[in-house]
């Protein structure tokens, strides 16, 4: 791996930051989670990819509360009024999200 640490961009603000390793076994906000699920695993013979669901807002206007939550499909109502900050988790990485999932929840099949 080229970096020990990895941040997460979504329309030009930081939605993760983590120690690689542990972000891409379990990765935190959901965006981060679509991304890894979108990119081909070139050890598998299944290389098919897998679309981000939704529409890109405009960078220029993006939607209010949380910048991600048109494309999620489990967001919350908060997720469109209350933009989230960057906040510390308790592995010391950093998440922007209302609703971070839980590591259990988006466990990446080891590479």
């Amino acid at each position: 791996m080229m970096a020990d640490h990895i941040g997460v961009m979504y329309l030009g603000q930081l939605v993760e930051v983590g120690e690689a390793d542990a972000l891409f076994a379990a990765p935190r906000h959901p965006y981060t989670a679509l991304l890894l699920k979108a990119a081909p695993d070139l050890d598998v013979a299944d290389r098919s990819l897998h679309a981000i669901p939704g529409e890109l807002p405009s960078a220029a206007s993006p939607p209010a509360g949380c910048r991600f939550h048109p494309r999620w499909p489990r967001a919350q109502a908060l997720c469109a009024e209350q933009e989230p900050a960057l906040a510390g988790a308790p592995d010391g990485d950093a998440v922007r999200c209302n609703f971070p999932l839980d590591a259990r929840q988006v466990r990446r099949p080891e590479r």
